[in-house]
């Protein structure tokens, strides 16, 4: 008989599927894209705007429920695939953030949603789905919620772990709770998405979380609530040491404010952090 600990070994021998995330600080560089709904376009006219910002990628949403999640058309996929190829700037990852309002934790529709993201990842050749879990899907002090997303987790990421790709949880919960649902699930195919912006409002060390999380973060947002990337609480050069230490090499999602104009603003976020995470 199978165990889930046997399982999740096994996962663990052949993680070489994830091992794109990692790699030794200095031999790779960082890419850093943004976000789609960051950038006000939630469909193909977001990799014209970001070859004009110059950034390296989008992070693209599956979907809302008003449009029934359209990144599980193919004639979607293929527009989007097509836009891609066009500009030159790369679909970086996957996001259902619609998961704010109807949670993994509480709808079955979500649970679908994150089961029909793994074939449109493989379509589209990225390996992360950003799962949001905030507002109604918010997990803090939610001892339910977080049971019961665990159990949807346990049933999903055998899936994941075949298609070897992961799906990356971002909420408000610190390093350690994180780590507890990770721990429970047993799978390398969960992780958590790391936004340094959402950690700095809940009044965590970020830094340390860093590197408490090492080998368990598959991607980085980075914003600062209402600041210009650099001028405000996060000290990136901090981060960057820290994310030196856990051995990250990959992207880096922009998901910043622009108080005065989208695309100069975001055209400053970019050459801050290039200058901070260059691409080699």
């Amino acid at each position: 008989m199978v165990t889930r600990a046997t399982r999740f070994a096994a996962a663990c021998a052949a993680a070489s599927a994830f091992a794109p995330l990692l790699a030794q600080p200095g031999r790779r560089g960082f890419k850093i894209g943004a976000c789609d709904w960051s950038l006000r376009r939630m469909n193909v006219d977001a990799f014209d705007l970001a070859k004009q910002i110059g950034l390296d990628g989008v992070q693209v949403s599956l979907g809302t429920a008003a449009n029934r999640m359209h990144l599980r058309q193919a004639a979607v996929q293929q527009a989007y695939l097509e836009a891609s190829r066009r500009t030159g700037v790369a679909i970086a990852s996957l996001a259902i953030g619609e998961m704010n309002n109807i949670p993994l934790k509480s709808d079955p529709r979500a649970a679908l949603w994150l089961v029909d993201s793994i074939p449109v990842m493989r379509a589209l050749g990225v390996n992360v789905v950003l799962i949001a879990q905030f507002y109604k899907g918010d997990l803090k002090d939610d001892k339910e919620g977080i049971d019961r997303t665990v159990g949807a987790l346990q049933e999903i990421a055998p899936r994941a772990e075949k298609a070897g790709v992961i799906l990356g949880l971002e909420n408000y919960l610190s390093a350690e709770e994180n780590l507890g649902i990770l721990d429970r699930v047993k799978s390398p195919a969960v992780q958590v998405y790391y936004d340094v912006g959402n950690s700095t409002d809940k009044g965590y060390d970020i830094y340390r979380e860093i590197r408490l999380l090492k080998g368990r973060v598959c991607e980085f947002h980075a914003k600062d609530a209402g600041h210009m990337l650099g001028r405000g609480r996060v000290d990136f050069h901090k981060v960057r040491e820290a994310i030196d230490d856990i051995g990250y090499r990959g992207w880096i999602q922009i998901e910043a404010a622009a108080p005065k104009d989208l695309v100069t603003d975001y055209q400053a976020h970019l050459k801050f952090l290039k200058s901070v995470f260059p691409p080699a």
